[in-house]
């Protein structure tokens, strides 16, 4: 008995195989052709793997934080060619991650630490990890307002068992809230205990994070356990922004000539 196409596609719709009900034309076009029972079929649950994989990919990406898929196609490396290319490499590829290691990319703005932290994150959630995101005065921001509004148990929670946390421009404002040294020290305690990777991007030097937290034995402590199983990138050279600022400045310059 020949079932029509369209009820095959009901049918698949109906018990959620939207993968198979999205190439099930084709596949029935290559059965057909010559392709066995077996073959078809076989291409039809990998249909359906890869359309739940990319799914999942997809709302792990929307509840990251992240709001651009950054990767290293589009980065410069001709701009800087003092940036640790292997090692930014080997982060993307995502080993730390396995290894429960850490990351802390430290340099002058602009130089691209912050490209590369979020190309680090996408890749990360490409392959499978959650990740968390956040611009360091966001980080903040939600833990103190899960404190006002008595769901901190849950932030902490979130930010210290997700697979990837990244915590971007730390230091960036100069001046952090009063709880940030005991804020960011319980979460760096509590994923380098569950050995949970972090990556931290920020402009200022380590031996200045004492000052900027304004405890200086809660930024060692901090830094400690960032860099026993850590990766510390540094980030030297011009800034991109500068440079696109100046390329955009020149167009403008010579569409006002023409």
């Amino acid at each position: 008995m020949e079932i029509p196409l369209a009820e095959l596609q009901r049918n698949l719709k109906t018990i959620r195989l939207h993968g198979m009900n999205a190439t099930l034309e084709t596949r029935l076009v290559q059965a057909n052709q010559g392709a066995s029972f077996a073959e078809a079929f076989a291409c039809l649950e990998q249909d359906e793997m890869d359309w739940r994989k990319s799914r999942l990919a997809e709302t792990r990406f929307k509840v990251s934080g992240l709001l651009e898929r950054r990767t290293l196609t589009e980065f410069d490396w001709g701009f800087n060619p003092k940036l640790p290319k292997k090692e930014i490499y080997e982060l993307v590829s995502g080993k730390f991650i396995r290894d429960g290691a850490d990351a802390l990319l430290i340099g002058s703005p602009g130089t691209g630490k912050s490209h590369i932290a979020k190309t680090v994150a996408h890749a990360a959630i490409q392959a499978g990890y959650k990740v968390v995101y956040r611009e360091a005065h966001a980080f903040f921001e939600d833990l103190f307002e899960s404190d006002q509004l008595k769901r901190r148990k849950k932030q902490s929670k979130l930010f210290s068992e997700t697979d990837l946390l990244v915590i971007d421009d730390l230091f960036l404002r100069k001046n952090v809230p009063k709880q940030a040294a005991d804020d960011l020290l319980e979460i760096i305690l509590n994923r380098y205990t569950a050995k949970k990777s972090s990556v931290i991007t920020s402009n200022r030097p380590l031996e200045d994070w004492g000052k900027l937290l304004g405890d200086n034995a809660a930024s060692s402590a901090i830094l400690d356990r960032l860099l026993h199983r850590g990766h510390l990138l540094k980030f030297e050279g011009r800034s991109y922004r500068l440079k696109e600022a100046s390329i955009r400045m020149a167009e403008s310059r010579q569409k006002v000539s023409g």
